[in-house]
């Protein structure tokens, strides 16, 4: 009997034609050139939520939020934008890898962009955002060479390769322009940031509905999106540790410490098991057409956890009594994002399955009002670290809902929705 013959040649990593990947690839995973880009995100999402933690304690609220959410749509996107073209033609050449590396170093440019950004805001001054477009341009420059190289490597997909290109590249002239805008009237700056809005963001979905799509692989669109969530949750973890320090260094180890580790830590588990019960990979699979909702839907995700690991943060300042918001102000400051986060996961759910389902209404209501009893009992004068303990337990009601009847529920759901497609 012979031996198979074991082909060697992936061990170079040279030039190849960028012919997009096969979207029904078995065992598809991410790469470890994924990995490390996405690392570069963990700087952007962490000098965003302290921005918007040291906002949120000197009570700068609106400041604190129109910022974090600015640079959170501004990050996510980025992110995204790179991630489906990987994900649909990753070549893994020295060219790739020298355009996944310019990518990060825009990454990093931008992400140093964000403190002069969240201060122009607080200020009350003209926007300062010009690091952040400087660090869009080099992301997009080497995102757009891809796709040239993508147009010329792969006839068949041609037309949508160079419409992503031209769509790309409109938006970030746009992007440019308002740098020189800043002192037009306010009604023309608005204007061209409608414009501009909705070319990058609508951009995508005209091009993959009306000009062709590209052969993004289900599964392995759904485990990048997943990995970024776990990047985002480490922010609560961040913030858990602030906190417990916090406590720590005013009252030495104390029960209190020993709740607020137990609190952040399981909020933080919470939110995971909350995020991977929704099977995005194999609907995905079926019903490729809802992968859009599913990628602009996630930029709320991440803005969620992001502001949970920042209302972490938060409650940190206030037990070290360096707030200027009062202790039921901070705990709100996890609990939105919290209620955001469980409400967004929800509605993704339905939209996937396309079906709502009135077991989730108990859910929701649960999670609700355990989120609201957490701000009530702060405002009575019960402690800080009780009230994240109850906060903690609003995402295990979905959990413990779901692995108790929620499971064939979905079972059930996705059995009439792929019932339905093979009908069609």
């Amino acid at each position: 009997m012979t031996e198979a013959r074991v082909d060697f040649s992936s061990l170079q990593h040279r030039l190849r034609r960028m012919t997009g990947r096969d979207p029904n690839e078995s065992h598809r995973a991410a790469t470890p050139l994924e990995l490390l880009f996405d690392l570069t995100f963990v700087v952007a999402f962490g000098l965003a939520a302290d921005q918007l933690a040291h906002l949120l304690a000197e009570g700068h609220f609106l400041a604190g939020v129109s910022g974090f959410v600015f640079a959170m749509v501004a990050v996510t996107w980025a992110w995204m934008n790179c991630t489906w073209f990987a994900s649909a033609y990753d070549t893994d050449d020295w060219v790739s890898r020298v355009a996944t590396m310019i990518q990060m170093v825009g990454v990093l440019i931008l992400a140093l962009g964000l403190p002069a950004m969240f201060h122009s805001i607080d200020a009350g001054e003209p926007l300062h955002n010009d690091v952040m477009v400087a660090g869009y341009v080099v992301i997009r420059l080497a995102l757009v060479t891809q796709w040239l190289r993508a147009a010329r490597h792969d006839p068949s997909r041609r037309r949508t390769s160079l419409a992503s290109a031209s769509v790309i590249s409109l938006a970030q002239v746009g992007w440019i322009s308002l740098l020189f805008l800043r002192t037009t009237p306010l009604g023309v700056l608005l204007t061209v940031i409608v414009i501009v809005v909705i070319l990058d963001f609508v951009g995508p979905w005209f091009v993959e509905r009306r000009v062709g799509g590209i052969p993004w692989h289900a599964h392995h669109l759904a485990e990048r999106y997943g990995l970024l969530i776990i990047i985002a949750l480490g922010e609560s973890i961040f913030g858990t540790i602030a906190s417990v320090s916090a406590i720590v260094e005013h009252e030495g180890w104390s029960s209190e410490a020993i709740i607020v580790i137990i609190a952040g830590t399981a909020l933080t588990f919470g939110m995971w098991w909350t995020y991977f019960i929704v099977p995005a990979g194999l609907i995905l699979h079926r019903f490729r057409q809802r992968a859009l909702v599913l990628g602009y839907s996630h930029m709320l995700l991440f803005t969620s956890i992001a502001a949970t690991g920042a209302g972490l943060h938060v409650a940190a300042y206030s037990i070290e009594g360096e707030a200027r918001i009062s202790e039921t102000a901070a705990v709100l400051t996890v609990v939105i994002p919290v209620l955001v986060f469980v409400l967004v996961v929800f509605a993704l759910y339905s939209y996937l399955v396309a079906a709502l389902d009135p077991f989730h209404a108990g859910l929701i209501l649960g999670t609700v009002a355990l989120l609201a009893l957490s701000v009530v009992l702060v405002g009575v004068g019960v402690s800080m670290g009780v009230s994240l303990l109850i906060t903690a337990a609003a995402p295990l009601v979905v959990v413990i809902g779901y692995e108790t009847l929620g499971y064939r529920h979905e079972q059930a759901a996705l059995q009439r929705a792929f019932a339905g497609a093979q009908s069609e």
